[in-house]
């Protein structure tokens, strides 16, 4: 469901097509959208060359089969009312947005057409104004949200106006959205406008603890627009974008390893939009990945220079589609959560299976010596303990966000005007939150690299593996993972230590 807030007078300016209302909403019902609420005023919405948007409007939902309905608020305290009760009766997750907005139907997608079942907020650059309150991310996620009520020190971007909550914070959502409504009908919200519902609903969320996706929107656009020039501008600009190309581009993870960034995603995107057209499916990829890797496991099972050599250009090509995989699922938004769980066990299967044959080959070579399988057990111990300290960390920190998230939210916060970095951020005490600081500090440049590098992630040991099998034997192959995949082992566990403490 999507609530669209056409109450402000750029939601009628005439576009072609029709307003910018109409425009919006077009651009909704391609998108798995079944159901449109829009909010207007009580003086009636007034579309293109004066006459009733809502008509229009009407004819957009006819022709598609999607549902809509149109109900009028009379302030910022009933579009907040309204909003709670759609959260309250809707079965899927929320999507709020302002009616003026103008976005590349691509930018609407990446947050509407996400597989996530999360809460997310569409964040760009630029200088914060009325329409476009700061906000300030860490680590993918909003940290703090503006309006012209709560203030946000540090900010790194703005909101552009589109807020999407999931179906397991739609209860929070009708919570903060009641909370906020009976505030401003106290009038303790300062000079907050009926314009910013979205802006208050996203501060309020973040405010109560709901954890809320930055999801950035990189060269393409989205803006909200406050009279006809803007608008035409606005409009203008799409065209300067190739929505194509930037769909291509987010389908490339932007925080991956190294290895995995500079000598596979660089040249691998072009596979991507191939496989597509071809209708290969990630999971086909991912099957593809591990028939390479059973090859270079064959190769390496012979325990020669060739078989060696061959094997490692196998093992390189099985983790290209290891990488595509993913960025095909992106690219096409086919998200599932067999995908995501074969796409972990493969990886698994396919590097033990690849010790395995490593070892075999070099006994082979070796007229039969079983030395050589004490360092290959090892290496899988040390693996598989250092996926423990990963994986159980995760699900650690994903319970405690999920006992947070299902906690009573602290909702007289919201009517608090403070800056959110010296409330929601108090100062940091002890060694462990000094290292960490430090650790956030480094996260740019050579040392931004260095950090990736040293925790020895997939692609580092994938090709760890075929440089020295290509090069040596399987024993310096053991021998370097054993000393690296160590060393990040207690680096990784470390971090774990101080992050828990800080």
């Amino acid at each position: 469901m999507a609530v669209v807030l056409a109450t402000t007078p750029a939601s009628g300016l005439p576009v072609a097509g029709g307003s910018l209302l109409t425009r919006l909403t077009r651009q909704l019902i391609l998108l798995p959208v079944r159901d449109v609420h829009i909010v207007v005023r009580d003086d009636g919405f007034r579309g293109l060359d004066g006459a009733d948007g809502i008509d229009d409007l009407n004819g957009v939902g006819d022709l598609t089969g999607v549902r809509h309905t149109v109900t009028a608020g009379d302030g910022l305290a009933a579009d907040l009312r309204i909003v709670a009760k759609v959260a309250r009766a809707s079965a899927g997750a929320v999507a709020i947005m302002a009616g003026d907005v103008v976005a590349h139907a691509e930018a609407l997608a990446a947050l509407l057409e996400h597989p996530s079942a999360d809460t997310a907020a569409i964040v760009g650059d630029g200088e914060a104004g009325p329409l476009a309150p700061p906000v300030r991310t860490e680590r993918g996620r909003v940290a703090a949200a503006g309006n012209s009520f709560h203030q946000v020190a540090s900010a790194n971007g703005t909101f552009r106006g589109v807020l999407r909550v999931g179906e397991q914070h739609l209860g929070a959502l009708a919570e903060v959205a009641d909370e906020l409504a009976r505030l401003a009908e106290g009038r303790h919200l300062g000079r907050a406008a009926d314009t910013e519902v979205a802006d208050l609903l996203l501060a309020g969320l973040v405010r109560a603890g709901v954890p809320v996706r930055a999801a950035a929107v990189g060269p393409l656009h989205c803006r909200r627009v406050a009279g006809k020039i803007a608008a035409d501008t606005a409009i203008a600009r799409l065209a300067d974008v190739d929505e194509a190309e930037a769909r291509l581009a987010a389908s490339i993870k932007t925080d991956d390893g190294f290895f995995a960034t500079f000598c596979v995603s660089s040249w691998s995107r072009h596979l991507v939009r191939p496989a597509a057209r071809l209708s290969v499916t990630p999971n086909a990829v991912t099957g593809m990945s591990v028939g390479f890797a059973v090859i270079a496991a064959v190769w390496f099972s012979e325990g020669q220079r060739l078989g060696l050599i061959a094997g490692a250009v196998a093992l390189y090509l099985s983790f290209v589609l290891d990488c595509v995989d993913g960025q095909l699922a992106r690219y096409t938004r086919t998200f599932s959560a067999l995908g995501s769980w074969l796409d972990g066990i493969s990886d698994r299967v396919k590097e033990y299976v690849v010790y395995a044959a490593l070892a075999l080959g070099y006994a082979a070579a070796a007229g039969g010596s079983g030395d050589i399988w004490v360092p290959a057990a090892a290496v899988m111990i040390l693996q598989t303990l250092r996926h423990t300290i990963d994986f159980s960390y995760a699900g650690s920190v994903a319970d405690a966000a999920r006992a947070d998230a299902d906690g009573t939210p602290s909702f007289h916060l919201l009517a608090v005007p403070w800056d959110h970095e010296g409330e929601t951020r108090p100062a940091a005490k002890g060694a462990g939150s000094s290292v960490l600081a430090l650790s956030r500090q480094l996260d740019t440049g050579v040392a931004y690299w260095l950090k990736k590098i040293v925790v020895l992630p997939v692609g580092e040991r994938m090709a760890l593996i075929a440089v020295t099998a290509a090069l040596f034997d399987a024993r310096v192959t053991f021998l370097a993972l054993l000393v690296w995949g160590g060393g990040a082992a207690l680096y990784t566990l470390a971090g774990r230590i101080v992050r828990s403490f800080a």
